[in-house]
């Protein structure tokens, strides 16, 4: 079977054989159809060496890691590419499909959450973007809601000042909480599209504002493109379920604004599986587009839902997972041991439900079981923080961890995770799972 069917009459057509030629004794491969003899001529004039064949890259036995390699450079190199220059050569970084679509993210991407337009200045916010992106992330993560839409703001500028290739990166927002009139939040039809035309003068002015009334002044979509000044995105999600909207009405809105070159694919956050299995269904009765990924809170003390009801999805529909809060809001990082520091997230105002899960009785048992882990950590050379985030990329139904940092110190030291990675053996997983004592079963794990 061939990965695709030529239709340049330069690319030979690989349903046709190739025979040696029977003269000159140069393994030199004589064209057999029409259109395939200037690439022979281009390949084996001159020089005496056997004309490339692009076909042979991809049909060639892949079993031999090294071969395929070779192959795949010297493809490259025919192309005036080269694989060393590729970002996952260059950083480490790993890439993975979100959920079955094909698009590619990185494995670790920045998020937004409290810190842009919040507990960080603009200038730090440039910091971690580019810490980020030189490390080969690509995906990042924001909402209308983030700080009443200045975080997209923040994001867009960033991007426009680094004149960062768009289509290097992976931009997602979410849909749901746009402004404090009662048709400015929620998933309908009207809320998900809505949006006004501004110059790109009023965007400056708009960008220039830290005033959230004027920011949010326009909710919906098209009014998160405008504050980041773009043309489209390539994830919107719906931020949460909304019972006042009938599934038919947001999936024909989503396939809408994807049609309409807004949004590239649309995803779910803090949904169901039976909510999401319902989008899926109305999408197929209908012929529209379902979602393919799932935003989830996952880390070391929040497992059921990432771990038992995605998988099944994934298999059945083909729902990934974007996890989010793998430090559970920093309560992993074992900064939370002897107090509430002041500059932590848990002593802002809005953070009380953090303040007070923390010194929960809960809580303390969770300070208990990390000192234990502190040891594993040890033992694997690496930092605690990047054991957590490790354990959540060791899972291969997520397609990508979002990392929330306040300074570039938190984030490089996260980033490290993706060396920690390779040392996630069985052994350690089972260790850690001993320590927490919470694993989940899934269905497959009560047959007997």
């Amino acid at each position: 079977m061939y990965l695709y069917k030529a239709t340049c009459p330069d690319i030979p057509n690989p349903k046709q054989k190739t025979s040696r030629s029977q003269g000159g004794g140069q393994g030199g491969v004589q064209a057999q159809g029409p259109g395939q003899g200037r690439l022979a001529r281009q390949t084996s004039v001159g020089t005496g060496a056997q004309p490339y064949n692009p076909v042979m890259l991809w049909t060639a036995n892949k079993s031999n890691g090294v071969t395929a390699i070779k192959q795949l450079e010297e493809f490259l190199n025919f192309h005036s590419l080269s694989l060393h220059e590729a970002v996952r050569c260059q950083t480490g970084m790993l890439y993975r499909n979100l959920g079955k679509s094909g698009l590619r993210v990185s494995c670790l991407g920045l998020g937004t959450w409290v810190t842009f337009g919040g507990q960080i200045a603009d200038e730090v916010a440039e910091q971690l973007m580019t810490i980020a992106y030189e490390s080969g992330v690509n995906l990042f993560d924001t909402a209308e809601v983030y700080a009443g839409g200045r975080a997209e703001v923040i994001l867009g500028n960033i991007i426009k000042k680094k004149c960062w290739r768009r289509s290097s990166l992976v931009i997602t927002t979410k849909l749901y909480w746009g402004g404090k009139a009662e048709t400015e939040r929620g998933l309908s039809r009207k809320h998900i599209i809505e949006g006004e035309t501004f110059r790109r003068a009023q965007i400056r002015i708009l960008s220039l504002t830290t005033n959230p009334k004027h920011l949010l002044r326009v909710s919906g979509l098209k009014g998160s493109l405008q504050r980041m000044q773009m043309e489209y995105v390539d994830v919107v999600f719906a931020n949460r379920p909304d019972s006042n909207t009938p599934m038919e009405e947001i999936v024909r809105a989503m396939t809408y604004v994807i049609n309409q070159g807004m949004a590239m694919y649309w995803g779910t956050s803090r949904w169901t599986a039976m909510e999401i299995m319902e989008a899926y269904s109305v999408a197929r009765q209908f012929n529209l587009i379902p979602p393919v990924c799932e935003q989830a809170e996952y880390h070391l003390f929040q497992r059921e839902k990432v771990e038992v009801q995605l998988p099944e999805l994934y298999h059945k529909i083909g729902v990934g997972a974007m996890t989010w809060s793998p430090l559970a809001c920093g309560i992993i990082t074992g900064k939370y041991e002897n107090g509430i520091p002041e500059s932590s997230r848990a002593s802002m105002k809005s953070y009380q439900w953090l303040r007070e899960k923390i010194v929960s009785e809960e809580g303390r048992k969770q300070q208990a079981k990390l000192k234990e882990l502190n040891h594993i950590a040890e033992k694997l050379s690496c930092t605690l923080p990047q054991l957590a985030v490790a354990w959540c990329l060791r899972n291969e139904g997520v397609s990508s961890v979002l990392l929330g940092t306040s300074n570039p110190e938190q984030l490089t030291e996260n980033l490290g995770a993706i060396q920690v990675l390779p040392k996630m053996t069985s052994h350690v997983v089972s260790e850690i799972d001993h320590i927490l004592g919470n694993r989940p079963y899934g269905k497959k794990d009560y047959r007997s």
